[in-house]
């Protein structure tokens, strides 16, 4: 058991030598080689391991303690973008970049302890089995979720496909309990979204990536061929919180843009090294050729980065697109991910990524050719509220309702959370407006009110003003 243990550890070392070899040039400060530096430390690794396990007050589960250690190593590194996955946690990671999942189909949030539905996927399996917005998850298959985090109780709900959910929800407005079975299905994701925009005459396509995930290059042939069929003469494309993901997508989404042989971004190494990207005919895909004359304008705010930034960095750089929005969020690396023999993954910022003019824009950000606010309440999350409150209270709940409130034009003196007479009369006002039971108090029905309201405002694209700037620029392009 202790030799086990001790392979156990020489592995994490070698591994470790391998990252301070990357980092450090080879060498520890003192001239040792970082081999024998990580050899040197072998039994003194191992005999803090014996003596936790042997003597520690708090016992420690031997895999909790290899893991810890593997994680403080990809810590110590001091790059938030270097992290140690478990197994669990790494497949939740591939999960979040593949182009389905298995579950039930609905958002769940955490709201005073309580674990709340706040919408079906139409046509999902939890729509299906009867759960609706505001549902209570009490029980899952009998147990309890007293103590659990948000993170514990998805992880309970996802299983196999195919097999089945017990679930014991409780429906406010039956002040009931419900026992409702539940079918895990697979859950496509879909990360393209497009539609054929046309002002005064003008046809363009408007294309909405949220992520660059395994399925991104195909969705997005399939939408800009569908959009060209229709007749689109430019192009809008919509990164705006898109967080990133895959390399190779975001290249088949540039090389569908941008000339043959044209680089659209530098890989450089530890060592300083560039190797170029460049945009290849693709042997999955055969774009239109149209696309890589149309006019193109891309949208962007802090949200959007890393894989995203890619692509704004290299239609900046051959001036083949506009942007519009913000300056984006600044994540020039690009992580290597290296499976280990427990199941878990190292990944480790290996390369920086350079745009096609060798520009490193981490920290920076892509900046916009014309800069454009959003309105305020495109930028606030929704949330729930099950409490109730009234006149005096304070809470974070009433921030968030006065800002929404304040956003859709009621006269609010405040947005610190306090609960005043000017609160009081805009939450009044606004519950006779959306009929809601006339009150001055904000409660469940009032908070879902201000949500519905809130969404069918963001619905409307003339509220959206950065897409309307773009739009404004699009038709410039189109009638010049």
């Amino acid at each position: 058991m202790r030799r086990s243990r001790f392979l156990v550890f020489a592995i994490m070392a070698v591994m470790a030598t391998g990252i301070f070899l990357v980092l450090d040039g080879c060498s520890s400060s003192d001239g040792k080689s970082a081999s024998k530096v990580m050899s040197d430390s072998f039994p003194v690794i191992d005999e803090a391991y014996s003596i936790i396990q042997e003597k520690a007050v708090y016992p420690v589960d031997g895999d909790r303690l290899v893991e810890g250690a593997l994680r403080g190593m990809a810590d110590v590194i001091g790059d938030p973008y270097s992290t140690y996955l478990s197994e669990e946690e790494a497949a939740t990671h591939k999960e979040s970049l593949a182009g389905e999942r298995v579950g039930i189909g609905a958002e769940i949030t955490r709201s005073g302890g309580r674990y709340i539905i706040v919408s079906p996927i139409k046509g999902s399996p939890a729509e299906k089995a009867g759960l609706q917005p505001y549902d209570e998850i009490v029980r899952i298959n009998g147990e309890a979720l007293g103590g659990l985090t948000l993170q514990d109780v998805i992880k309970k709900i996802r299983g196999k496909e195919d097999t089945a959910l017990e679930m014991t929800i409780y429906r406010p407005d039956l002040n009931k309990h419900l026992e409702l079975k539940v079918m895990r299905e697979v859950i496509p994701v879909k990360t393209v979204s497009a539609e054929l925009m046309e002002v005064r005459g003008e046809k363009f396509g408007y294309i909405a990536l949220t992520m660059f995930g395994d399925e991104t290059a195909d969705e997005w042939k399939k939408a800009t061929d569908k959009l060209i069929a229709e007749d689109a003469q430019a192009l809008i494309i919509d990164v705006r919180g898109n967080p990133g993901g895959y390399l190779r997508a975001v290249g088949e989404v540039a090389g569908s843009l941008l000339k043959d042989d044209s680089v659209f971004a530098y890989m450089q190494n530890v060592k300083g090294e560039l190797t170029p990207l460049v945009v290849e005919p693709s042997e999955k895909f055969s774009f239109d050729e149209k696309l890589k004359k149309m006019p193109v304008v891309l949208l962007q705010d802090k949200g959007s980065a890393s894989a995203s930034e890619v692509l704004s960095g290299a239609l900046k750089d051959h001036k083949r697109g506009f942007i519009i929005g913000q300056q984006s969020f600044g994540k020039g690396t690009v992580q290597d991910t290296t499976e280990l023999s427990n199941g878990g993954e190292m990944k480790l910022s290996t390369h920086k990524w350079l745009t096609p003019k060798e520009t490193w824009i981490h920290g920076k950000g892509v900046k916009a050719d014309l800069e454009s606010e959003q309105e305020k309440l495109f930028t606030e999350h929704i949330r729930f509220s099950t409490d109730v409150y009234k006149t005096g209270d304070y809470h974070d709940d009433v921030a968030y309702a006065q800002r929404l409130l304040a956003g859709l034009g009621y006269s609010v003196g405040r947005d610190d959370g306090y609960f005043d007479d000017s609160t009081a009369l805009a939450v009044h006002d606004f519950r006779v407006a959306e009929k809601v039971a006339v009150d001055s108090i904000m409660d469940r029905k009032f908070f879902t009110a201000l949500r519905e309201t809130v969404e069918l405002y963001r619905k409307d694209q003339a509220n959206d003003k950065q897409l309307q700037v773009a739009i404004g620029y699009v038709h410039h392009l189109l009638t010049e």
